[in-house]
């Protein structure tokens, strides 16, 4: 078996529990957060997908804050208590388009100038958008899930494209996971 198949097959699984554990809201998605970038990034290197490498690097200092956010809570009168899903306040919005166009921007340019990219505009919207939406996943908002429907459906068309079909199948999942995943912590946000 060559070392891109095994790095797809290892990435699936973790991709799945990890989703497993973001949809059921657990602590635990951080951990395996932490290890996960580190076989997708040696896949992403290897295809020539230079932004969703790098945002490997991303993942690993966004799930340490992740862990720490979650771990540390909601600080409520003096007290300690979890950190509740919530929706994404509007000013919250204008402040993530506005990243997120720049991310984008500043990532295809440097694809453009610096790599030899094939899909440099696609790439570098997906790394964008999971920029944000890792963010918004750390501060528990249910919107987050809608950010990353908008990443999956991408990027399985950009992974069938890049010929690495079983993480493209991984993303088709994530895709039907992250619309369930909406509904649940839509509801788990109301019995909160």
């Amino acid at each position: 078996m060559d070392l891109k198949l095994t790095l797809q097959i290892v990435g699936v699984v973790l991709g799945l529990l990890y989703l497993w554990l973001e949809y059921k809201a657990n602590i635990w998605l951080w951990v395996v957060g932490l290890i996960m970038p580190i076989v997708h990034g040696t896949l992403y290197f290897q295809s020539g997908l230079y932004a969703d490498f790098s945002m490997q690097l991303y993942y690993i200092a966004a799930g340490v804050y992740g862990l720490i956010v979650w771990g540390r809570g909601a600080k409520k009168r003096g007290e300690k208590s979890e950190l509740k899903i919530s929706s994404t306040p509007l000013a919250v919005w204008v402040a993530i388009a506005g990243m997120y166009a720049l991310l984008h921007g500043a990532i295809y340019l440097f694809l453009v100038k610096f790599t030899d990219s094939s899909v440099p505009f696609w790439d570098s919207l997906t790394t964008a958008l999971c920029i944000v939406a890792y963010w918004m996943l750390s501060r528990k908002y249910v919107e987050q899930w809608l950010v990353w429907l908008a990443v999956d459906v991408v990027t399985v068309g950009l992974y069938i494209y890049k010929d690495i079909p079983l993480t493209a199948g991984l993303y088709a999942l994530y895709s039907t996971m992250a619309v369930a995943g909406y509904l649940r912590w839509r509801k788990m946000m109301k019995e909160e």
